[in-house]
């Protein structure tokens, strides 16, 4: 495990493990995004996890990217990948309707008929490789290959809050409204992003997340729920 390291401005490193999205090099990332969470390196203040890629943002004042870079090197041959302290999420999704409308295109793309296509979806176990692009929204690993798509050629202006995407081999869930160009198969009433809590995101890099097939009565009594304060992702692990 040799990382390449990049200057990132006058306060900020860049510790790059390979230049793919791939679970392996994501798992390097996790782990020294844990390393340094739980050994922090003084005059670090904040570390931002990617694909591929830690960023690592110091105090100037305090230290310098030549300190950070021999801290990191000093621990990064001893790390536990595939040691993730990560949490594991049953997040329902419903799959119906105009709550999926891509989904009858996904079946055409695919070969795979609509039900195959949400057993395949649900059946996998899928991996928060990053959060980004909104607050909170989880960038996820596991999606099956046979539902590995490009975006849309059309993107919407409007994406509602919830929604399940697929795209170049991964899924996404919006966690606000947005524009986006992924293929939407599902939305989940679950609050993915809650910025009067605490910890705002509910998800992290290394948690796991397996998708809970509800019905459109599941799913609209889950909306209300949620509105009157009930968590409905609930943690196994």
């Amino acid at each position: 495990m040799t990382p390449e390291f990049k200057a990132f401005g006058d306060a900020a490193l860049l510790v790059e493990f390979g230049d793919v999205v791939d679970p392996i090099i994501n798992a390097q990332v996790i782990a020294l995004d844990q390393k340094l969470t739980d050994e922090p390196l003084p005059g670090v203040v904040e570390l931002a996890p990617s694909f591929r890629s830690l960023l690592v943002q110091f105090d100037p004042l305090v230290t310098d990217g030549g300190a950070i870079r021999q801290g990191i090197e000093a621990v990064v041959d001893h790390l536990h990948v595939g040691s993730s302290k990560g949490r594991h999420w049953i997040i329902p999704v419903c799959y119906e309707g105009d709550l999926a409308p891509d989904l009858g295109l996904v079946a055409e793309a695919t070969g795979l008929a609509p039900d195959e296509i949400v057993a395949a979806h649900a059946g996998a176990v899928h991996q928060v490789y990053m959060l980004g692009f909104l607050p909170g929204c989880p960038y996820l690993g596991g999606v099956p290959a046979s539902l590995d798509l490009p975006r849309r050629k059309d993107p919407r202006l409007t994406v509602p809050k919830g929604s399940i995407g697929l795209a170049v081999g991964l899924s996404v869930i919006y966690p606000t409204e947005s524009p986006g160009g992924w293929n939407l198969i599902g939305r989940t009433p679950v609050e993915m992003f809650d910025p009067t809590a605490d910890d705002p995101a509910l998800l992290a890099p290394g948690d796991k997340i397996t998708f809970d097939p509800v019905s459109r009565a599941e799913y609209d009594a889950g909306v209300a729920a949620v509105e009157g304060g009930a968590q409905l992702a609930r943690r196994v692990g």
